[in-house]
């Protein structure tokens, strides 16, 4: 099928995970363009942070993406808020648990879940009537290249990120034919707090490493910033993709997921390994 063009720029859109990261940068870019952002995020003074930071109409709330009803009641004030239709609902906000299956935590594993899928899924049952009543618009969720793979130590994660990635490609098909779509967004190492703000037991690969020093060594991998990530998100929907790849490694996951389904992880340490052996060049230099 023809791509059909999708313009945001100065049209209104709603951002969940707006605190920080790529949330941020999402509506710090529209907000540059002309758009009417509504942000939230339960960080609510780094939600503040990035409202001031916006030179356009913004509407702000305070939302745990977990609870249904109030994202119910947050898209109900979005609705009365807009004066023209919305263009696009972003579900951003997402956390991270880092543990072996062995080790697990349930708790930990359910408080990932509940945001980084029951989240998604909430933020699109509560947006979605509105942007169907419109017929036209945009449902973009945040899965992650851990939506394309399963990687050690991030077993909640990756589960999570492959449902968003389902349940997004399923809400796809169902549109079809419609005045609206559904995205998915699959990110790669991108420079956010995700890492130092993830819930960490202990070391999960018994290296004795400090939570601190693997949020350390994981931002030395990170190849894309927050600000480009957004710049390529929003192109993307632009030019009506319905999957989005952010970041170079991003592609590198997708080549490696289709080419050896089975196998793309002996690659990977050998790319992980010349990453870090380049940025320890760096930090020397």
């Amino acid at each position: 099928m023809p791509r059909t063009a999708r313009p945001l720029s100065g049209r209104p859109a709603m951002i969940t995970g707006a605190a920080s990261g790529i949330g941020r940068s999402l509506a710090q870019l529209l907000s540059r363009r002309g758009s009417p952002v509504a942000i939230a995020d339960i960080d609510a003074t780094g939600l503040k942070q990035t409202a001031s930071s916006l030179p356009g109409p913004v509407l702000t709330r305070v939302l745990d993406v977990r609870d249904a009803a109030d994202q119910l009641a947050f898209a109900a004030e979005v609705r009365e808020w807009l004066t023209e239709p919305l263009a696009a609902v972003f579900n951003n906000a997402g956390v991270a648990v880092s543990s072996s299956v062995l080790d697990a935590v349930p708790e930990d594993d359910e408080w990932l879940r509940q945001i980084n899928f029951d989240g998604v899924v909430n933020g699109t049952r509560a947006f979605l009537p509105i942007l169907v009543e419109q017929d036209q618009g945009v449902i973009v969720n945040t899965s992650s290249v851990f939506g394309l793979v399963g990687m050690p130590y991030q077993s909640a994660y990756c589960s999570a990120k492959f449902a968003v990635r389902g349940f997004t490609d399923a809400l796809r098909q169902e549109l079809r034919g419609t005045g609206v779509s559904a995205v998915n967004v699959h990110p790669g190492g991108i420079t956010t707090n995700i890492a130092r703000n993830a819930r960490v037991r202990k070391d999960p690969e018994g290296r004795g490493r400090s939570h601190e020093q693997m949020a350390a060594e994981f931002e030395a991998l990170t190849l894309t910033s927050p600000d480009k990530a957004a710049e390529i998100i929003c192109r993307g929907v632009e030019r009506g993709k319905s999957r989005i790849l952010v970041g170079p490694d991003a592609y590198i996951f997708d080549a490696l997921a289709r080419v050896t389904p089975t196998h793309y992880y002996d690659i990977f340490t050998v790319l992980e390994r010349r990453l870090r052996a380049r940025a320890e060049v760096g930090a020397t230099a």
